[in-house]
């Protein structure tokens, strides 16, 4: 497999393949051929109706509300090596995007569109992170690699009452064989509103199975004035059961960040290749101000060998210099690889729970 820029020079023996709305399967020298008769995106017709075959006729699918849509249903062995996908952003907390590996029932990632790709709150956020890019205006990739053995199959889900008119996606992918020691991407989306006084957020739920943790996107609604991030991050590996192995010292510490973000004037908005922070709605510190952070464990994965469980306290400060126990809005996604098979999910809240207001 490529390891980036250590070895783009070198010959490789894969095949690069592309799934998009202008060739659906990703087949060898199928792409652009749709017509009048065959475009996935009936809009689409007036704009080429002029030059034919050929001149982007498909170049988006609607996707109609509640439809499960099926983009990828690939043999392996390969490796999808970039996703970018666009779509309105007030569906970025409606259309939820699963994957499943080599044929197994249960997915292993399943999150709202919009929060895989660090954009939690129906807003998008320009991210600058090496396996997470968002740029302007809306355009989210994802560059984790992602290898299967013998199957991968992407379906999103518009779990709206509207229609999504327009989702535009590209799914790059090689096909290569795959070593036996490869481990396959997961991601897990939650969010717990408000949390319960004096417990802990739950990042990622005990998964069994060997792999290692690769990152952590986490959208925070303070409802509280004040600092809301004394709390420390928490990795449970393996038989670790009432104290973690991995203990943080502080909220903004596991994100890169220091002494409440805040230089001075206010919290400092950041985005760097491994780690992030965003103010979405609001300042940091008054109530209903609404963040988004990230950290990505590219350098520093976190191993595991039969388990994992990660969690975040939530504390502030209260009267007399003390630990306040927040209640806040939190959700986040969990990235990590891992041996098949895929501990099967808590089944995902529904809208009304999902729902931003």
């Amino acid at each position: 497999m490529l390891n980036g820029l250590s070895d783009i020079y070198r010959f490789h023996e894969a095949r690069s393949r592309s799934i998009s709305a202008e060739n659906p399967d990703g087949r060898k020298g199928g792409g652009g051929m749709a017509d009048k008769s065959t475009t996935l995106q009936p809009a689409a017709v007036n704009c080429f109706k002029e030059l034919g075959k050929g001149w982007k006729c498909s170049p988006s699918r609607p996707v109609k509300a509640g439809e499960i849509l099926e983009l990828m249903n690939t043999d392996g062995p390969g490796i999808i090596r970039h996703i970018w996908i666009t779509l309105d952003k007030k569906f970025y907390r409606d259309v939820i995007i699963r994957i499943y590996w080599d044929s197994q029932e249960n997915p292993s990632v399943e999150a709202p569109v919009g929060d895989l790709f660090c954009c939690g709150w129906n807003e998008r956020q320009n991210i600058n992170a090496v396996p997470i890019n968002v740029n302007p205006s809306g355009g989210m990739n994802i560059f984790f690699p992602m290898p299967f053995k013998k199957h991968a199959r992407i379906t999103v889900e518009n779990d709206s009452p509207n229609e999504l008119e327009h989702l535009f996606y590209t799914i790059n992918y090689t096909i290569e064989p795959v070593e036996d020691d490869s481990l396959y991407f997961h991601a897990l989306w939650r969010r717990t509103n408000p949390l319960e006084y004096k417990s802990d957020y739950v990042i990622l739920p005990e998964v069994s199975g060997r792999g290692h943790y690769v990152g952590t996107f986490m959208s925070w609604q303070q409802n509280n004035a004040g600092w809301w991030g004394e709390g420390e991050i928490k990795m449970f590996l393996d038989d670790d059961s009432q104290y973690p192995t991995i203990c943080g010292t502080g909220t903004e510490d596991y994100f890169g960040g220091a002494w409440c973000f805040d230089p001075g004037d206010g919290a400092e908005d950041y985005s760097a290749p491994f780690m992030g922070f965003g103010q979405v709605r609001g300042k940091s510190g008054d109530p209903g101000a609404r963040m988004a952070m990230y950290r990505f464990h590219v350098h520093d994965p976190i191993f595991f060998k039969s388990r994992i469980r990660a969690t975040m306290q939530a504390i502030g400060w209260r009267s007399g210099g003390r630990y306040l126990p927040l209640q806040d809005d939190i959700s986040s996604v969990a990235y990590w690889y891992q041996a098949l098979p895929t501990t099967e999910f808590e089944p995902l809240p529904d809208r009304n729970y999902r729902e931003i207001i």
